[in-house]
């Protein structure tokens, strides 16, 4: 459906982290007003300091702030903004959200709340996809009690998994191998449901033991016309988490490439797709893909995109948001070499991937040819328990996707966080290992490569020389030099430790 234009000239973000940030920036090259929400525990946060304003959200936990649409309309009523980005995460495929701030007069930078709802169910979006011949796996998706499902479940065949039909990220899905599992898994899949997503609908699938995990991004402006950004390739997954993607996907040829983004398209246009999202498709050893679901949303992923696509899809967003026209037609877009992200996360690879919080006490972003870091952390940031353990994200584009990994091994080497433990060694481990160098792998690639992994004990010059200014200090050998500047919880600059070290006799 059309709408006229409606300029947008304040826009608050209504998420925190480094999606903020990036949100942030497109408004600046925008000349749109930027409006950070931040809880008590982000006061101060370096990501909120970069809006040009600022609002707070009493509260620690997400659901007293981020996700609490009363706080948030509130907050967008008293600094008059025109529009909301819900980011990703908390509310941004939340349809009552959508239809919330539009019935406030409020810009959604968003699909239309009934796309969002339809495809936010995963049996509805299947229904849709078999309605416009886009093929989806086999399965079960409708209502039945357990003693029904248990035989679908037969009918099906083991391998298979039992997924949440209202939400996504691996909550609420559990594989089942075996026809004796199947009870305790079903149970404990609709518990994990119901607490996730406060729905315990689920709906079974075949599990494909190899199989990869492919995406394509597409855009829709409200006058019918729609493009696609080509593909992803998300097929290393932790948990059913994604940490690394990159495009062009290996796996991709022209004619495999054409179908899936003609399905892409198709899917989108059945529901009256505007705004960014994405398609998600698993691609099997044979070649035949089918449709998993759709993300009515920006995705954390989108820079390869942006990398190799050379679009700005969060400021295309927001100008298709503001009515206008796709600036662009699907003849103007071209793939142009490859691009990689690693997601760097605040955990332990070493202790079973345990969260790590605390004060990040020195952090450097990596730079150089075809490097880009998007994060929302500097030195005296401090990592919290209560919300994603995503400090950044590393995205390196060269020719081809060899000149992209080399430079990604640099840029995680010239990454430090020092203060919390990261899993960069365990990154470092999966770009060089020769099945992922030989782009041979699918989503049990973690699995079947990476289960006896241990960390060494390599370290990058800056790594050792701030461990051994620490221990100086510790020692009474030498005093951390203090600057002006005084960073939270009594933290000092840590570059002045290192300079101290350096002068130890």
């Amino acid at each position: 459906m059309t709408r006229p234009p409606k300029p947008i000239n304040t826009l608050l973000v209504a998420s925190r982290g480094e999606i903020a940030r990036r949100i942030f920036r497109a408004c600046r090259e925008m000349g749109v007003t930027s409006v950070a929400v931040y809880s008590d525990v982000d006061a101060g946060s370096v990501w909120s300091r970069k809006a040009d304003r600022s609002y707070p959200l009493p509260g620690v936990t997400a659901t007293e702030t981020y996700l609490d649409i009363d706080a948030i309309l509130h907050a967008a009523r008293q600094v008059g903004a025109d529009a909301i980005h819900p980011g990703y995460g908390f509310l941004s495929e939340n349809a009552e959200f959508a239809t919330a701030c539009r019935n406030q007069g409020i810009t959604f930078i968003g699909p239309p709340a009934e796309a969002m709802r339809t495809m936010g169910s995963k049996v509805e979006a299947r229904a849709v996809a078999r309605a416009v011949g886009v093929p989806v796996v086999p399965g079960f998706d409708g209502r039945a009690d357990a003693a029904e499902l248990a035989r679908h479940a037969e009918r099906i065949g083991y391998p298979l998994l039992i997924k949440a039909s209202a939400g996504g990220g691996g909550r609420g899905m559990r594989l089942v191998r075996e026809s004796g599992d199947f009870a305790a898994a079903l149970e404990a899949a609709q518990t994990e449901a119901a607490s996730s997503f406060g729905d315990d609908s689920v709906y079974l699938e075949r599990y494909f033991e190899h199989a990869r995990h492919v995406e394509v991004q597409v855009l829709g402006d409200s006058y019918g016309n729609l493009v696609h950004l080509f593909e992803r390739e998300c097929s290393v997954q932790r948990r059913n988490q994604k940490i690394i993607e990159e495009s062009p996907s290996p796996a991709s040829s022209g004619t495999l490439r054409a179908e899936m983004t003609r399905a892409a398209l198709e899917l989108a246009r059945a529901v009256g797709y505007t705004s960014a999202g994405t398609v998600e498709f698993l691609l099997d050893q044979d070649g035949s893909y089918y449709f998993l679901e759709m993300n009515t949303r920006l995705q954390v992923e989108h820079p390869v995109t942006e990398m190799v696509t050379g679009v700005d899809i969060a400021v295309t967003q927001i100008q298709l948001a503001a009515g206008e026209r796709m600036p662009f037609r699907q003849q103007d877009l071209r793939q142009q070499g490859h691009a990689v992200e690693c997601r760097v996360y605040a955990e332990d690879p070493a202790e079973g991937f345990a969260p790590s919080t605390g004060a990040i006490v020195h952090y450097r972003a990596p730079a150089g040819p075809g490097v880009r870091c998007d994060d929302a952390i500097t030195t005296g940031s401090i990592v919290s328990p209560y919300y994603d353990a995503l400090l950044a994200k590393v995205i390196t584009q060269g020719w081809d996707r060899n000149e992209a990994l080399r430079r990604m091994s640099q840029a995680l080497s010239d990454t430090v966080v020092l203060g919390v433990c990261t899993n960069i060694p365990y990154l470092q481990a999966i770009i060089r290992h020769p099945a992922f160098v030989a782009g041979d792998f699918d989503t049990r690639f973690i699995e079947d490569h990476m289960a006896g992994w241990s960390p060494g004990v390599e370290l990058s010059e800056d790594e050792w020389l701030a461990a051994a200014a620490y221990e100086a200090i510790a020692a009474g050998i030498a005093k951390p030099v203090r600057d002006s500047y005084q960073y939270p919880n009594g933290f000092t600059d840590p570059w002045s430790v290192t300079e101290a070290w350096r002068n130890v006799p």
